[in-house]
């Protein structure tokens, strides 16, 4: 997105939590940000998307404790558009339902300043639909209202019509009023409710903390509180609510409610951290490494520049088949020019972004390990006197020069890149302030550099590996292996957690 000489203001909804219902423009605007000033309910997963040197406040409102005052954020989204910045105001849910959304919108048109509304989907819509209820059900009711339970403590009296509320038929929805809930129930009842109607009260809905409890009318506020369930909470009140015994599909996942720690580099967290959530866990990411050229990049070039020389290319990571092929484009423009040489990768994720390239992988050993390349070679390939260039990162093991080597070949290393220690990032924060219940590692540099940081463990923390080796590095280090992949790749990953925890009780 181009930028403008004239500031504007993004009123975007921040959806309800889970980050998958984030809009597609709400991410785009993030993405071309100036400044970021953001709520206690927003995903802070979205902040990842702003650009490197972009401003980032916390405006954050909970019940009794305001980071700003609204007048104050108001007069500061004013300021900052005022001095040309791009800013985006993140909202929990959607800015105009119940988001003092209006109010802002308000402050920036009296002001004569650029705004946009960027709607967002509403915890009164995403949040039921999470705990398997829907709100509008034709067997059951034909008009929803939605009222809030957190009005302006400013105002003499209440806004709320309770008779109407009350009498009327459909479903209603209430937001923010878990903490007035049994003054709000009595209020229903004294003006004609039936004391047998049906509430849900769905806690942190669409995330991995989603925890849902149901009761008559009569009873839900002293359930609630048995249940230890508090803000934020979205009430449903309706016959729609028994329809969640068929209807639950989101706290039946076989991941939900584990906090998982995912601590891949930025670039390659994703793959992970989707399939995980998909899973239904609160998968968060954690960058500890981030991938570097390497030191000798003359070197590197041109190695890749004969490397239509040799008989064998050797990839050990897909990090290595990017740094290559990158450069190899570079310098030619064709992939014809690598010649007739044989490829070998190791591992099924390296194969697969050697395919995308339309190349063959001509040996690919079953298991992600450098030491089954070889068994492969000595059963099945001769490489007495053939040139075989291993392309790796800095710090590697050498397992497979020197195997190689000592069965005759002329073996040279192209050192692709490296990996250097990410510093603390918001994941590291979070991590020390909510804990996780699992943390995986892809690799070894992860291992070490979450070693490095010193980060407190929480208590019943467990660890999951990507393979023997990354094991191997975490027994070294004084860490335990709770969880080991026994296919060594991404999906191979995701297997071995979702068995553990499908299978294992905990304690």
């Amino acid at each position: 997105m181009a930028k403008t000489q004239k500031g504007i203001c993004y009123l975007t909804g921040a959806g309800p939590g889970d980050l998958g219902l984030v809009t597609l423009k709400a991410r785009r605007v993030l993405e071309a940000a100036d400044v970021v000033i953001y709520d206690a309910l927003c995903n802070p997963e979205m902040l990842a998307w702003a650009p490197k040197g972009a401003e980032i406040i916390y405006a954050g409102k909970k019940a009794g404790a305001h980071t700003l005052p609204q007048e104050e954020i108001n007069a500061l989204l004013v300021r900052l558009t005022k001095e040309g910045k791009r800013v985006v105001r993140l909202k929990g849910g959607d800015p105009f339902l119940f988001g003092r959304g209006g109010e802002e919108a308000e402050a920036l048109a009296a002001a004569g300043q650029a705004f946009e509304i960027i709607p967002g989907i509403s915890s009164a819509l995403a949040v039921p639909a999470y705990a398997g209820i829907p709100i509008t059900h034709r067997e059951h009711n034909a008009q929803v209202t939605f009222f809030t339970g957190h009005e302006d403590p400013s105002k003499p009296e209440s806004s709320l019509n309770y008779a109407a509320l009350a009498t009327q038929p459909g479903v209603k929805v209430m937001l923010m009023g878990v903490e007035r809930l049994e003054a709000i129930a009595a209020e229903l009842l004294r003006h004609g409710a039936s004391p047998k109607l049906p509430v849900a009260l769905v806690h942190r809905g669409t995330t991995s903390r989603q925890q849902t409890v149901r009761g008559p009318l009569s009873e839900i506020a002293q359930i609630a509180a048995d249940a230890g369930l508090a803000a934020p909470a979205v009430a449903v009140f309706g016959e729609v609510v028994a329809l969640r015994d068929k209807l639950n599909w989101f706290e039946t996942k076989p991941l939900f409610g584990k906090r998982i720690v995912v601590t891949r580099t930025r670039n390659q967290a994703g793959a992970l951290s989707d399939e995980l959530r998909a899973l239904g866990a609160d998968a968060f990411e954690m960058p500890l490494i981030r991938i570097e050229p390497p030191k000798e990049l003359l070197e590197f070039g041109q190695l890749v520049q004969e490397s239509h020389t040799y008989d064998w290319l050797i990839f050990t990571s897909t990090n290595g088949v990017d740094a290559f092929f990158d450069l190899f484009f570079k310098l030619y423009d064709d992939t014809r020019e690598i010649g007739g040489v044989r490829i070998a990768a190791v591992g099924a994720a390296t194969a697969a972004k050697l395919k995308e390239l339309h190349l063959h992988v001509d040996l690919q050993p079953e298991r992600y390990l450098p030491e089954e390349i070889i068994k492969v070679f000595r059963k099945d390939h001769s490489v007495e006197n053939e040139k075989i260039l291993i392309i790796r990162p800095e710090r590697a093991r050498d397992v497979l020069s020197k195997e190689l080597t000592k069965m005759g070949a002329i073996v040279d290393e192209a050192i692709a890149y490296r990996t250097v220690p990410e510093a603390e990032t918001a994941g590291s924060t979070r991590f020390r302030e909510e804990g996780a219940d699992l943390v995986t590692f892809a690799s070894s540099s992860a291992v070490e550099n979450f070693m490095a940081l010193k980060l407190p463990l929480p208590a019943g923390v467990r660890t999951a590996s990507i393979g023997p080796v990354t094991s191997a590095t975490m027994r070294e280090l004084g860490l335990p292996v709770d969880i080991e992949a026994k296919q060594h790749d991404i999906p191979g990953l995701v297997k071995a957690i979702t068995g553990y925890y499908t299978s294992v009780k905990e304690p």
